[in-house]
C-alpha cells in the first residue's frame, strides 16, 4: 500500500498530490485543491488551487507519468516550455518545475506549470498565431549553433534522440531513426516497408535534407514546439489569447514545425491561410521548389509516432505511401513497391479523427 506520509493531507478534490509536487511550488504556498482536468492518453493530468501566506491563489496544471520514458516527458517539457517562454513570452504556460516520488508500487514523474483555462475546440486567429509561432523560430536559438537539445524530448509517449549535429539531414535521420524503430516494435515487421524505410534513410534524407545545407546554402538550427498540432493549441477564455502547450522542443530546421499539418487528423492547420501567412514571415529554404517534398518527408515522423503509440491505425500505411513517392523521385528502386495517389491525403483530401483515450 501507498504510504499516505508522503501525500499532502487535507485538501479538497479527487486527485492524490505527493509531497514531491509541493516542493517545486514558491515558498510559504499551501495546495487547498486538486482535481482531474484534461484527457490524456499518456499521462493522468490535474488542476491545483495553490494560496500564499498573503491570501493570493494561483492555479497549476500538474501532469503525473510513469514507466520508459517518463522522466524525458516531463524534463523535457519543463525545458522546452522554458525555452519557449524565453523566446515568446505568453505562448506556453510558464513552467513551475518537475520531479519525481515513489508512489509506493513504481516511479512517478511529474511536471508542474501555471494553469489556463482553455477553448480547445476554437481554431486560433490565423495571423496572430502564425506571427508568434514565427518569432518563436526566428528568436529561439540554438545554445551552441547546432542541430539537437539540452535534454531528451518526448513526442507523445516516445522519445526522441536529441544529440547535437552540425547537419541537419543527420540530426533528422536519427529523429525519424528512433520512430521507425518504435513503429515496429509495436506492429512488427513488413519487408515491403523494411526496404522503403532503408533506401528513404540512405539515400532520399542526405540528397532532400542535404542540399538544405549544400553548394554556399546554410539554414540555421531553430527553436520548435516539436509537436504543433490542433489538440495542442488553445484559447485562452479570459484574455483570447492564444497558448500553446505539450511541447517536446528541439533546434531543427524550421520547416519541421509543420510537418504534422500535412497529416490525416489535421482539420484546421491543413487550410492553406496557415502556411501562406508563415511563409510572409519565414519564406521557404533553399531550394524552394522541394520545399513540398521536405514537408511530406517532415510528416512522416509524426506519422510513425502515432502509429507506434496506436498500433494498427492508417498512420503506418500513409506513412509507406509517402516514402514510396519520395523514393521514386529522389532514389528509385526497382525492388521498391509504387507509390498510389489514391492513398495519398495531400490528393485525396481524407479527413482520419485522432483518438486520444484517457490514461486509466
Amino acid at each position: 500500500m501507498t504510504d499516505s506520509i508522503g501525500w499532502v493531507q487535507g485538501i479538497e478534490g479527487d486527485f492524490a498530490v505527493h509531497k514531491a509536487v509541493s516542493e517545486v511550488l514558491p515558498e510559504e504556498s499551501k495546495i487547498v485543491s486538486a482535481n482531474s482536468h484534461g484527457i490524456s492518453s499518456w499521462t493522468k493530468t490535474g488542476k491545483l488551487l495553490v494560496v500564499s501566506l498573503n491570501g493570493s491563489s494561483r492555479r497549476y496544471f500538474l501532469k503525473c507519468t510513469k514507466g520508459p520514458g517518463a522522466r524525458a516527458l516531463v524534463e523535457g517539457e519543463y525545458h522546452s516550455a522554458f525555452a519557449i517562454d524565453a523566446a515568446v513570452p505568453g505562448l506556453v504556460p510558464k513552467p513551475a518545475g518537475w520531479g519525481q516520488y515513489s508512489d509506493g508500487e513504481s516511479q512517478v514523474h511529474f511536471y508542474l506549470g501555471e494553469f489556463h483555462d482553455m477553448h480547445l475546440a476554437v481554431a486560433p486567429e490565423p495571423e496572430h498565431f502564425i506571427s508568434q509561432i514565427a518569432k518563436l523560430h526566428q528568436r529561439g536559438t540554438s545554445p551552441n549553433g547546432m542541430f539537437g537539445f539540452p535534454v531528451p524530448t518526448v513526442l507523445g509517449k516516445f522519445q526522441r534522440t536529441v544529440t547535437w549535429e552540425r547537419s541537419w539531414a543527420k540530426a533528422f535521420a536519427r529523429q525519424l531513426e528512433d520512430v521507425i524503430g518504435y513503429d515496429n516494435e509495436a506492429n512488427g515487421p513488413w519487408p515491403e516497408y523494411d526496404r522503403a524505410c532503408r533506401q528513404l534513410m540512405d539515400v532520399v534524407i542526405p540528397r532532400l535534407l542535404g542540399a538544405l545545407q549544400s553548394e554556399g546554402r546554410e539554414i540555421r538550427p531553430a527553436l520548435i514546439h516539436g509537436d504543433l498540432w490542433e489538440n495542442n493549441v488553445g484559447t485562452e477564455k479570459e484574455t483570447g489569447r492564444t497558448i500553446v502547450f505539450d511541447p517536446g522542443s528541439t533546434y531543427a530546421h524550421n520547416e519541421m514545425e509543420s510537418g504534422t499539418w500535412r497529416c490525416s487528423w489535421a482539420f484546421y492547420f491543413n487550410s492553406p491561410i496557415y502556411m501562406e501567412l508563415y511563409q510572409r514571415h519565414i519564406e521557404p529554404s533553399e531550394p524552394v521548389e522541394e520545399w513540398d517534398d521536405r514537408n511530406r518527408l517532415y510528416s512522416i515522423h509524426p506519422y510513425l509516432n502515432d502509429s507506434a503509440g496506436h498500433p494498427g491505425s492508417a498512420s503506418r500505411h500513409l506513412a509507406y505511401n509517402d516514402m514510396l513517392y519520395l523514393c521514386e523521385k529522389y532514389g528509385p528502386l526497382d525492388t521498391l513497391g509504387k507509390y498510389d495517389p489514391s492513398k495519398d491525403i495531400s490528393v485525396t483530401g481524407t479527413y482520419v479523427p485522432f483518438q486520444i483515450h484517457q490514461l486509466e
